[in-house]
This record gives structure tokens, C-alpha cells and sequence, in this order.
């Protein structure tokens, strides 16, 4: 089973996913054929991007997921939901996924990566004793604001930061990224407006006043919003209001809108099939599941069951690329070329090793790609989730290899695009819905 897609504007193979996750297409899909003008370039961005510079970004932040070493939930019940915008980041120079949140009293809006990997909520701050990077937004300025507080030392909340320190009686945080970026400033609490009728009082987050962007992994935003599993987060932090429940679905292109939700007020559509969330045990912050195959065009890769069902492997929002165990990736590779004999290939570029030349074509077939989990998940990508377009002479099959079968798997955010992704996390399941930013 393949696809047909005619090549068009920038960055992604549009077709079937107005924005998020990589969308499961019925196994039985027809195919679907997608036209270009003549002549028209595969690519069209407004936006030139480094992608060599943001592809060594998620290196950096694979390397670190998987050098980490080392919660349960409870039965809520959501009361409310907020809905918030979310575009990608590849306009402001990231490979993560962005909205605007106001913080403070009067609010002042900021643009922030939302990352299931990272526990701690963060922006920079003013006076940037330290340093600070170029940001899209104005820095929050925290003299400005009547209702934040830092928090004091030694304390409860102050304990539970991984780093952590004093000056003073005043609780300090550090947090350090895989390429070596850092914020370090204040642990303190605030005003948090996620819209106009969803204030959180008293919210838990760090105001960095120096901050160090090495590689630029966070592009101009102004700092993350932490959705790890971690008591720090504000999952956590806002459980009573929203249960531990939240949603996200990733636009396939800069020109797109997708959304991350908080809260469950009418239960997940018929459309989403969840499978179990695990903790991982040497890290805990992060969400787990269990892949359990990959078939192309409907046929089953043949994997040995010593790598999938892969008890290591997590889902995570601010990874770009799927990481998968170089025996996995390997019979991916190998059936995707068999599948593209047909098309001129190109020289391989950074992650990626399978990569072809579109520029001339205008039609592309692109073959099917299914991911198998836990319980009988089976999820069909999206195109935008297939194929990571570099420019139109270098369209690269959109996976990576780990360095060995034993390495974390890390299931990124280029294949989740176009899908509703689901965290129930007190009830401890993961929910993918087709189609999710319609």
C-alpha cells in the first residue's frame, strides 16, 4: 500500500494531516495523488532553515535522553480544559513546537517549546545577570509583575528540583540540555494564564537570568514549558484542575495550526486507540511505551523479537527524528528502497543515510509506514511523517539508526505529526487519533 503525493510547498509532503502527529491511515488506504504545477519547486520556504544545524540539535538531545540514569499516578477526574495554538518552530529557528502563554501580573505573553521531556517550566528573565539569548518576545522582567514570589531555601518545592542550590534563603535552579544549552536562575512561582478563563496562581517555574543557547536548540523562543512525569511539571502541578491529562497535536508545516490541550471534560474521540504508558526505569521523567513492530506497504519488517517487543523506548515531543535499533532500522531502509527503485537518489546528509532527488518529479509515491504498540495500536504515518524534506534535490527517509540494538528507542516528533497524541497519564495510556488537528 502506497500513496501518491504530488510535490508542492515547503518542508513536508502535504496530504491527509492538516497538523499533528503522523495520521494512521486504514491499512487499506487508496492511494492518494497530490499535483504540482510544473516546473513548481518541492520547496518553497519563506523561512530557510539550517537543518544541518537543527539535525545536530537532535543529536545532541538523543545523545542526553540517553544518558540519563535514575510516578506513579492516581485516579483524577478532570475538571476543565484549556486549549492553546501550536506552530511549529522551525520559524524561529527550532525543531520543537511552540505556544503562547501569558506569565505575571499584568501578563506579558511568551513563546515557549512544550516538551514532554523536560520536567521544568522556564523563561529568561531580566536582569540576564548572567547572559541571555535572543528571544522572539520581549524578557520577562519579574519587578514588573505584583504577584511573583521566588521560593525559599531550604523548602519543599526548592527539594524537589534535580539541581537545585541556595543563595541565601532563596531557591535557585540549574537545568542543562544535551547540546550543553542551560538555564539557571530562580526557582520562584507566578501568575500562569493559559487563556482567559485557565489562571494558575502560584505556579512553579524558573526565571533564568543566565542562560547559554550553544546550538541554538531553542531558536528565539523564551524558554520551555516542562511536560515531563515529574513532580516539578505542570502536569503535576496542575492535576487537581486537569487530571494529569493532556493532548497535542503537531501541524505537518509552518503554515499550519495544531494545538496542545489540557484537560478531558467529554472523554478521548472513538477515533483514538491507546496503548500503555510504562515508566522507564533509569528515566523516569519520560514516557514509555513499547513498540512491537513495523510493516511497509502492509508487510511486517522481520525483526527478531531480541529488539521489538522494545522494552526501552519512550515517546517524546522534542525529539525531531525517530531513533529505532540499527536491526530495526536497517530492514526499514531496505524495504523503503526497495519500494523507491524508482526514483533518482540523492547523497546522504547528516542522520540520514536514504535520500532522493524530487526535484524533477511530479508525483511521488511514497510507500506506507505502520508502527505497531502494545495492545493492538497500529498507527500508519502520515506522509509528513515519512520523509524529511532537506530541499527538493534531498528528500531523506525521516528515521535514524541508534548506535546499538541496546540504545533507547525514541519514537520523535516528525512521525507523531497530524495525530491527536493523547497522555492520560494518571490512567497510564497513550492515545493516538487520526487526523487530529482537523
Amino acid at each position: 500500500m502506497d500513496d501518491k503525493i504530488a510535490m508542492p510547498g515547503v518542508g513536508s509532503l502535504p496530504k491527509r494531516r492538516p497538523g499533528g502527529p503522523d495520521t494512521p491511515a486504514p491499512s487499506g488506504a487508496p492511494k492518494a495523488t497530490i499535483p504540482s504545477p510544473p516546473g513548481a519547486p518541492l520547496v518553497q520556504d519563506h523561512n530557510p532553515l539550517n537543518h544541518t544545524k537543527i539535525l545536530l540539535q537532535d543529536e545532541s538531545r538523543v545523545k542526553w535522553i540517553q544518558s540519563q540514569s535514575s510516578n506513579s499516578s492516581d485516579s483524577l477526574k478532570a475538571s476543565a480544559v484549556a486549549r492553546l495554538p501550536a506552530k511549529s518552530g522551525m520559524t524561529i529557528g527550532t525543531g520543537n513546537y511552540l505556544v503562547t502563554v501569558g506569565l505575571g501580573t499584568p501578563k506579558k505573553d511568551l513563546t515557549l517549546i512544550f516538551d514532554t521531556g523536560s520536567p521544568l517550566t522556564w523563561t529568561q528573565c531580566k536582569p540576564c545577570a548572567g547572559s541571555c539569548y535572543t528571544q522572539s518576545d520581549p524578557i520577562f522582567n519579574p519587578l514588573q509583575s505584583s504577584s511573583y514570589a521566588n521560593i525559599s531555601c531550604p523548602s519543599t518545592s526548592c527539594s524537589q528540583l534535580g539541581g537545585s542550590g541556595c543563595n541565601g534563603s532563596t531557591c535557585l535552579y540549574s537545568i542543562l540540555y544535551g547540546d550543553n544549552s542551560s538555564s539557571i536562575g530562580f526557582f520562584a512561582t507566578e501568575k500562569l494564564t493559559i487563556s482567559p478563563t485557565d489562571v494558575i496562581d502560584n505556579f512553579e517555574f524558573g526565571c533564568g537570568e543566565n542562560n547559554q543557547n550553544n546550538k541554538g536548540v531553542f531558536g528565539r523562543a523564551a524558554g520551555f514549558i516542562g511536560l515531563a512525569d515529574d513532580n516539578i511539571s505542570i502536569v503535576e502541578q496542575t492535576a487537581a484542575k486537569y487530571g494529569k491529562y493532556f493532548s497535542y497535536c503537531l501541524p505537518s508545516s509552518t503554515s499550519s495550526t495544531g494545538y496542545l490541550t489540557f484537560g478531558n471534560d467529554s472523554g478521548a474521540p472513538n477515533s483514538v486507540s491507546f496503548t500503555p504508558l510504562s515508566t522507564v526505569p533509569q528515566s523516569s521523567q519520560f514516557y514509555g511505551i513499547s513498540i512491537v513492530g513495523i510493516s511497509v506497504q502492509g508487510n511486517p519488517l522481520s525483526i527478531p523479537s531480541t529488539v521489538f517487543p522494545s522494552r526501552d523506548a519512550i515517546i517524546d515531543s522534542g525529539t525531531v527524528i525517530t531513533r529505532l535499533p540499527p536491526t530495526a532500522y536497517s530492514a526499514l531502509k531496505n524495504a523503503i528502497r526497495k519500494a523507491m527503485t524508482n526514483y533518482t537518489t540523492a547523497p546522504a546528509v547528516g542522520l540520514f543515510d536514504t535520500c532522493y532527488d524530487f526535484s524533477k518529479e511530479s508525483t511521488v509515491t511514497v510507500p506506507s509506514i505502520t508502527f505497531s504498540f502494545a495492545e493492538g495500536v497500529n498507527i500508519d504515518l502520515d506522509h509528513s511523517g515519512i520523509f524529511y524534506i532537506v530541499k527538493a534535490s534531498q528528500v531523506c527517509l525521516a528515521f535514524a539508526a541508534n548506535g546499538a540494538d541496546s540504545d533507547m528507542v525514541i519514537y520523535g516528533n516528525t512521525q507523531q505529526k497530524t495525530f491527536e497524541v493523547v497522555y492520560d497519564v494518571a490512567g497510564r495510556k497513550l492515545g493516538f487519533g487520526p487526523n487530529g488537528c482537523s
